[in-house]
């Protein structure tokens, strides 16, 4: 199929482009890229107003499959995904069973090639089971195809065990994803330890929980010289820790979500306890469980630092941690709720609307973080759109203004505290391999 995008403004950070151009793709390729293209094509995109980005790329999405298909398939996250200007994703590897061999490496892989939507690259865990205490077979999911390992969902506290994961991450040139949370230091907590949590009666997780297994993780990595990915990060500290790493010119990297650069504990819901509908039964309710997410909201404080880390380019990567969980699950008290919520569908809005609009960020940066970085992290040829490189695109409006509707997402999870969130900037199309797999 050839493909012609006209009187789009191609941002692309592998260039540095950030000018109107027309785009030709031929067999999945960018084939050209100048200004007034009038080329035979079978089918023309008018992408007049809006911003021609590569495709991004969420280093940090849970599918639930193998084991946990009610919550999302392969099919459903990768829609979900597709509908979110996503062209490629990574998928952690605590499903059930837990991936930690080959085998479970290749059925992924081939049950996403099966479907045909976006690309999806499954990681390995550092241990078997993802209990923490022998190593999973890295160097042969390494052959199967993974990019990159990790514990996610949890940490490795044996330090050892994860040092020795380290080194052989490190000899097979791959990045370990660290999920930072010190069990020990939980104690039950379901957000953060602050006035609303007392407020609510709930008990608290303090920044001390991740800033320490940063403080760990950080430490191993000089060691070991281990390319390290923090997931997920939500505190000040943290941003101060990879801040110093990064001077000390260590291989540490680290992502932000939106919901943690975009809300704190004070936007909790208190919910007051009510009687199901559909169970007749007394629900424990306390607050919205909607807003339960590990690591959890921390304060204005952390936010600002996590949005300062973003601008100057400290936190490199905007990841969704798109966790899909069903409605009953969600509907009980913040005590018995899991953790998570999802968030392919609305990372992009919510990054142009919080950092873009906000003056955090320039489109430049938002494709930077979303796409370019995580493509270089991972070492995969994706996040450029240059001349001869792959035709993973996301064509986005930034004068679109919408309010989120959870019923309209294309993923099986509803679990989000967005809905209702008016918001600017939507993904009117993505462009997979040349071929189109979404647009409004």
């Amino acid at each position: 199929m050839i493909l012609l995008i006209k009187n789009g403004h191609v941002v692309n950070p592998a260039s540095g482009t950030d000018e109107e151009f027309d785009l030709l793709i031929k067999d999945g390729i960018v084939a050209k890229m100048e200004k007034d293209l009038d080329e035979k094509a079978d089918r023309t995109i008018d992408a007049a107003g809006c911003l021609v980005m590569p495709g991004f790329i969420d280093m940090h999405v849970h599918l639930r499959d193998p084991g946990q298909e009610h919550k999302e398939t392969i099919e459903t996250g990768c829609n979900a995904a597709a509908r979110g200007g996503y062209t490629t994703i990574l998928a952690m590897p605590n499903t059930r069973p837990v991936v930690d061999n080959a085998d479970i490496v290749s059925y992924v892989h081939n049950k996403a090639m099966t479907v045909g939507i976006v690309n999806v690259l499954q990681v390995g865990a550092v241990t078997k089971g993802q209990e923490g205490k022998e190593l999973s077979d890295i160097k042969n999911m390494v052959r199967a195809g993974i990019p990159a390992i990790s514990e996610d969902g949890r940490s490795v506290m044996d330090s050892g065990i994860y040092r020795e994961a380290m080194r052989l991450a490190a000899e097979c040139d791959i990045p370990v994803l660290a999920h930072c949370e010190d069990i020990n230091l939980v104690c039950g907590g379901v957000m953060n330890e602050d006035a609303c949590a007392k407020e609510l009666g709930l008990k608290g997780i303090s920044n001390a929980v991740e800033d320490i297994i940063v403080a760990r993780d950080i430490l191993l990595s000089r060691e070991t010289g281990v390319r390290l990915h923090l997931c997920h990060c939500s505190t000040k500290a943290s941003v101060k820790m990879v801040r110093l790493a990064k001077e000390e010119g260590l291989m540490v990297t680290a992502e932000v979500c939106p919901h943690h650069f975009t809300l704190t504990s004070d936007d909790i819901h208190k919910i007051e306890p009510y009687i199901d509908p559909e169970k007749k039964v007394a629900i424990e309710a306390d607050a919205d469980t909607n807003f339960k997410m590990n690591p959890p909201l921390r304060t204005k404080e952390d936010v600002e630092a996590l949005k300062e880390g973003l601008r100057d380019g400290t936190m490199e990567v905007i990841s969704t941690d798109h966790a899909p969980h069903t409605f009953s699950e969600k509907n009980v008290s913040m005590k018995k709720a899991p953790f998570g919520i999802v968030g392919l569908e609305t990372a992009a809005s919510l990054t142009y609307t919080e950092l873009v609009l906000g003056g955090y960020l320039t489109p430049m940066q938002m494709a930077e973080k979303m796409s370019y970085n995580p493509a270089k992290i991972i070492g995969i040829e994706k996040g450029d759109i240059s001349e001869g490189k792959p035709a993973d695109i996301v064509i986005f409006n930034p004068e679109k203004t919408y309010t989120i509707d959870k019923n309209k997402f294309a993923g099986k999870g509803k679990n989000t505290p967005f809905h209702g969130r008016t918001v600017t900037g939507e993904v009117v199309f993505t462009i997979v391999d040349g071929c189109v797999v979404y647009e409004t």
